[in-house]
């Protein structure tokens, strides 16, 4: 089966199952500060897992696109991608364990209507339970198992405890099918096992299915013995099902959540490459394909450096359809990273380096379009966007390198100061520095280098201060929170300024421009936009007098909820809409949305009249990107 294949059984398997089929949120997480992406399928849902009613009901299912930032050292093994798609259905307080493993065993077995992976080939693992907070062993997970695998004409169909990864390395599978495992394994919530989370977080012990692919050799570098959660890649996990039933209170204690929750998650390639019985993930149909058309225009069989490439330039086209632009930090800084290191495994791979990015991005965006239909409406920014990242560091790449090898003619180290000037001067994150050095065999004084950041930090934080006027930090804490309150005021008034400055900018420039991302502090408001020249003088003028007239006009702003079919049907502006559950809110401004002055899809605070927002300046207008503009607003 190919990742379509799956992915479309999935759904239908569950949607037969009652579960209403619900679209994937975006890669960038709304209302949740407390993460750069959406790193699993569950994110979006934690409200409705908490309780809140979820407007289609108390089952639902999805494939939820998913990026991860910490594997990105991982990728160019045979399994691991830092864009991925999470397979998920959750039951909001209704069905319980006896329903999600049958169901999921099911789905995984049946030739008919699931995957119809052989039974023999699938270990699970279970929770063992945690003496410190008095949680207790899943026993009624392992007995619905031993049920199932037996009914499918498994025998001896033993649990074993193994406990922790470093005891199973040392004992072995023991003829087990079912194994115990701790809270660092068989225990979910956001923060980790239940000794690192905070207070009011929910989470629950959890059961994993892995797949054996008999061909694969264990390594004993990883240990004498294999079991299930062995790194040597015989055994791969292809989904979770969470128990949710578990919050942590102020006491440091655990008690029982007012509903209890399933929440699961599968890999949806992961599975797919089961299907195949191939563990090497980058030989199914989608990242096959990009594989394919990396192969076609390089000379190198270097497997790691094409799938690092694979997997960044998919990852890339995801983030830049869901609003990220590349920049020195967050979010803009990892999609940097990601580019830049595709280009620096593309040097591996070729004497010139791979050119082909424009090609391959195309291929990215036409193998998924279907499904999410953000990358096709959003084409050509994703390509103009990822295409103008690449070569201008493409540009400097080659005499940062040559800098890299004048820096160790006369050693085999790289100091602080010299690791700096790569960034600052070449463009070179301090990651792929290591990466260089790792390829010469060099080592780079890392401490030296975090002073020397620190350095340049205080520096440019000295100079801010002396531009600024020399305002230094509140230390009184009552002074703190009421400029915390005045900020958050600021950045309200100033977020309602980039729904006004969008209508503006249509007006004067036409409706092809539209909104490539925003970012906004107390100090000012970010918006880029896409546009394909710089504007006049004259331009910025009728831009910045209509918002002060509409300002002036101190209409109201309004929100009003809508499903997201009839939301569209308004109006409103919506080129991000997919990051915007359904029913979604849409805010205007004006006595009526019928004959609002602007209306978007937002998430975001407000004012409740323009008049709050008080005399709006546009500071600068600049180009960021190849057809991208980018203009700072201020309040004055």
């Amino acid at each position: 089966m190919n990742s379509s294949d799956v992915r479309r059984k999935y759904l239908e398997f569950f949607a037969a199952r009652g579960h209403a089929v619900v679209p994937s949120a975006s890669l960038i997480p709304d209302g949740d500060a407390t993460t750069l992406f959406t790193g699993s399928g569950m994110q979006p849902l934690l409200p409705y897992l908490l309780g809140k009613p979820h407007p289609a009901g108390k089952r639902v299912t999805d494939s939820q696109k998913s990026f991860r930032a910490e594997d990105i050292d991982e990728v160019g093994d045979n399994r691991h991608t830092t864009f991925f798609e999470m397979l998920g259905n959750w039951s909001f307080g209704d069905y319980w364990k006896k329903e999600q493993l049958s169901w999921f065993f099911e789905f995984l077995t049946n030739a008919e209507y699931g995957v119809g992976l052989d039974p023999r080939k699938l270990y699970v693992t279970v929770f063992a339970g945690d003496e410190q907070y008095g949680i207790p062993a899943d026993h009624d997970s392992v007995a619905i198992w031993k049920e199932l695998f037996a009914s499918s004409g498994v025998s001896d169909v033993r649990a074993v405890e193994l406990l922790t990864e470093e005891r199973a390395s040392t004992v072995g599978m023991q003829g087990g099918r079912i194994f115990y495992y701790g809270a660092k394994k068989n225990w979910w919530s956001r923060a980790g096992t239940p000794d690192k989370m905070p207070a009011r977080e929910p989470g629950g012990p959890d059961s994993e299915v892995f797949y054996e692919f008999e061909s694969v050799p264990h390594d004993e570098k990883f240990g004498k013995f294999c079991h299930p959660n062995c790194d040597c890649g015989r055994y791969m996990e292809i989904g979770n099902s969470v128990f949710m039933e578990y919050i942590k209170t102020e006491a440091d204690m655990f008690e029982k959540l007012e509903q209890r929750n399933v929440d699961f998650g599968g890999g949806l390639e992961r599975i797919a490459a089961a299907s195949l019985n191939n563990s090497d993930i980058f030989t199914i149909d989608s990242l096959g394909a990009l594989v394919s058309v990396i192969r076609e225009h390089t000379i190198s069989l270097s497997t790691q450096s094409v799938r690092v490439i694979a997997d960044h330039v998919r990852s890339a086209v995801f983030l830049i359809a869901d609003g990220v632009i590349p920049s020195n930090k967050d979010r803009g800084y990892l999609l940097r990273r990601l580019i830049r290191r595709a280009v620096l495994h593309g040097a591996y791979l070729a004497p010139s380096g791979f050119s082909k990015f424009d090609i391959l991005v195309e291929k990215v965006i036409n193998l998924y379009a279907v499904v999410y239909p953000e990358l096709q409406n959003n084409r050509e920014h994703i390509v103009s966007i990822f295409v103008a990242e690449e070569r201008a560091f493409s540009k400097t790449y080659q005499g940062g390198v040559a800098e890299f090898e004048r820096m160790i003619a006369s050693g085999n180290s790289i100091s602080g100061a010299d690791a700096f000037l790569l960034s600052a001067s070449y463009g070179f994150p301090i990651e792929l520095t290591q990466e260089l050095a790792v390829q010469k065999h060099v080592i780079i004084d890392l401490d030296a280098y975090r002073a020397e950041v620190d350095r340049h930090r205080e520096l440019s934080k000295a100079g801010a201060q002396k531009k600024f006027g020399g305002h230094g930090l509140l230390l009184d804490t009552g002074e703190l929170k009421a400029a915390n309150e005045d900020e958050l005021r600021i950045v309200t008034r100033l977020h309602t300024t980039t729904h006004l400055l969008h209508r503006a900018l249509r007006m004067v420039l036409g409706d092809t421009v539209h909104q490539a991302g925003s970012d906004i502090t107390p100090a000012r408001a970010r918006f880029d936009f896409v546009f394909n020249r710089k504007l006049t003088p004259e331009e910025v003028a009728s831009v910045e007098r209509i918002i002060n007239e509409v300002i002036a006009a101190d209409l109201p702003v309004q929100k009003i909820v809508l499903p997201k079919s009839q939301a569209e049907k308004t109006g409103a502006l919506y080129f991000f809409k997919e990051k915007y559950p359904d029913p979604v809110s849409v805010y205007f401004v004006g006595q009526s949305i019928e004959d609002a002055f602007s209306k978007e899809f937002c998430g975001g605070p407000h004012v409740t009249h323009t008049g709050e927002i008080g005399h709006v300046r546009i500071a600068k207008e600049e180009a960021v990107a190849a057809g991208i503009r980018r203009i700072r607003a201020v309040l004055s």
